[in-house]
């Protein structure tokens, strides 16, 4: 008779688990590991170089519609960060691969468009920096919403390159 004293513990476990395998992405909380996000059409990871600055920006090509942007002078170490909200922050929450900073950051009306204009400072040695420097991807997180910013496979080289040179 023991057999049966287990069946109602087996028929908990078995919907414990059926609940965590069905929880969506949204409700990850920051630092969750999740699979390898997707890139997004018309969307990708753009490198640029004037002289001694360096650019590695997130949006559509040729266009002012721009996720998050990281700028840094070459050989410093030291990275600017820029992103575009819909409302004021104190912090920038980037993930990639389960790593997560949060950087203390501005607000200022975005001006060209609707939104705030949310910049910060952070270092390429940052943890975060370096997944995402060899994953490809990182998340930006507004608020409660996530959003992956992948890199094509064909644009995945200016990450790197962007890295190295910073320092």
């Amino acid at each position: 008779m023991r057999p049966l004293k287990l069946i109602p513990s087996l028929l908990a476990l078995s919907v414990l688990a059926a609940c965590a395998a069905n929880t969506p992405m949204a409700s990850l909380s920051p630092g969750a590991p999740a699979s390898a996000p997707l890139p997004v059409a018309n969307h990708d990871w753009f490198f640029d170089r004037d002289r001694q600055e360096l650019t590695l920006a997130y949006g559509i090509a040729n266009s002012d519609d721009l996720k998050l942007q990281l700028v840094c002078q070459s050989g410093s170490g030291a990275l600017e960060l820029a992103a575009v909200f819909d409302r004021p922050s104190r912090v920038l929450l980037l993930e990639s691969g389960g790593d997560t900073e949060r950087y203390p950051a501005r607000s200022e009306p975005a001006g060209i468009h609707e939104g705030q204009y949310v910049t910060a400072n952070a270092k390429t040695k940052d943890p975060v920096f370096q997944r995402f420097r060899s994953l490809g991807w990182i998340a930006l997180w507004e608020g409660e919403n996530r959003e992956p910013l992948v890199a094509h496979p064909a644009s995945q080289p200016n990450i790197e390159r962007f890295f190295a040179a910073c320092g």
